[in-house]
């Protein structure tokens, strides 16, 4: 067994074990997107024709995914990645006619009030969606009713709290492991609103040994793979759950 091997896990991810964990990785910004995607399509109703915005998508997997696998409009935005370069991606994947990528910053989205039926962000939110502001811009996109998912690394305390930031975390990810929050803090920074209905808040189970995985996978498959996640890797063994994991938080536009 490999550490690619690794990464083809039926039992817990059924759809995302179809998929060629060696294209997953060449496609890498961001860990186990497909685990984490299909895990946070549990707590939400994605059905055929909707119009969905992958924000954050970077080089297309989970656009790929919410298509091949929901039957989903996806409009697949980035900052960092040339729309040409995803576009390739999605018609390789036989989804270009499903998929359409836009270069695009969080904050100044290019779209159509209410013109989607849902918005999910992967191993993105983290970067943009923290703001007390966010949440109410970006339900300017979102139809009534819209669903809104969003999967993001997580503590399990806040920072605050804890007075620190760990130091076998800010080793590695320094001050950005700030903006990783508990999914109660999510929980409340949405509600609190009164604008989305939180239909779910909470940390994914066994995130970290999800995260080892991919990391280790990645070590093993890029030339240089093992000098870019051997941090990653060793920050999560010394970890082991205690602090950190994912959020997945999913709600509903009132």
């Amino acid at each position: 067994m490999t550490a690619l091997n690794d990464l083809v896990r039926p039992d817990r991810y059924p759809r995302s074990s179809r998929y060629d964990p060696a294209w997953l990785l060449d496609l890498d910004m961001g860990p186990n997107p497909l685990w984490l995607l299909e895990d946070l399509a549990h707590d939400l109703d994605l059905r055929p024709g909707m119009r969905v915005l992958d924000l954050g998508s970077g080089k297309g997997a989970t656009s790929v995914f919410l298509a091949r696998e929901y039957g989903v409009e996806v409009v697949a935005a980035d900052l960092w990645i040339a729309p040409e370069q995803a576009a390739a991606v999605f018609a390789a994947a036989g989804v270009g006619g499903q998929v359409e990528a836009v270069r695009a910053e969080a904050h100044t989205l290019p779209f159509e009030e209410q013109s989607f039926d849902a918005i999910v962000s992967v191993d993105a939110f983290e970067y943009f969606g923290t703001a007390d502001t966010f949440l109410p811009y970006l339900l300017r996109f979102l139809r009534p009713g819209g669903q809104l998912g969003m999967a993001t690394p997580a503590m399990t305390r806040e920072i605050r709290e804890l007075g620190m930031i760990p130091p076998h975390i800010k080793e590695v990810v320094g001050w950005e492991a700030i903006a990783w929050h508990t999914a109660e803090w999510w929980r409340f920074q949405w509600d609190i609103t009164e604008l989305v209905k939180v239909t779910s808040a909470r940390l994914q189970q066994d995130a970290w040994q999800d995260w080892l995985l991919w990391a280790r996978a990645g070590a093993e498959h890029h030339p240089d793979g093992r000098s870019a996640n051997q941090p990653v890797i060793d920050m999560l063994t010394t970890d082991r759950g205690e602090f950190l994991s994912f959020a997945l938080v999913t709600a509903q536009k009132n």
